[in-house]
Parts: structure tokens; C-alpha cells; sequence
């Protein structure tokens, strides 16, 4: 299991808390049980579906219009100097 961390409103943590009680179960089940059915319920997700809806969602980033020099940029770094090596 991964451990996270959320961020709730006064209200949704005030309504986790009184459904945890009511149902002997902790909140942390309750946020795993909402993911589930929520998110988890499909046998099988539909992949074309989503990559539709992930499609140039960058489309828009001006910093990225030169990728190779960005990729570049960020695997520059000085490691090998700082060893000696560069």
C-alpha cells in the first residue's frame, strides 16, 4: 500500500470523521472505498478514450516549443564536475 496525503475542506473532513465513527471503519477506508467505486468500478478502461482527452494538453506551453533543447536543459546538470569527472 502507498501512503498519500489529502487536503480536505472543514466540511468533507467533518463528514469523513462522523461516517468513520458511524461505521466503525476509519476514514482512510472510507477515501479507499470512494476511489474504488469511483474510479476502479470498469473491468477495463477505456485507454482510446482517455488518450483522446489527454491529447495536446500541452499543446499550448510556449516553454516547451524547442523539446530537444528542454530535455537537453534538464539532463544538464553538474554531478560530473562536482566528481571530477566533466
Amino acid at each position: 500500500m502507498k501512503r498519500t496525503q489529502l487536503y480536505l475542506d472543514e466540511e468533507m473532513a467533518r463528514t469523513l470523521a462522523a461516517l468513520s465513527r458511524q461505521k466503525g471503519t476509519t476514514v482512510s477506508d472510507l477515501v479507499r472505498e470512494s476511489v474504488r467505486e469511483r474510479y476502479m468500478s470498469r473491468k477495463e478502461m477505456d485507454k482510446a478514450a482517455l488518450a483522446r482527452q489527454l491529447s495536446g494538453i500541452w499543446r499550448n506551453r510556449r516553454d516547451l516549443r524547442d523539446i530537444e533543447g528542454t530535455i537537453r536543459r534538464l539532463r544538464k546538470g553538474t554531478r560530473l564536475k562536482r566528481f571530477g569527472l566533466g
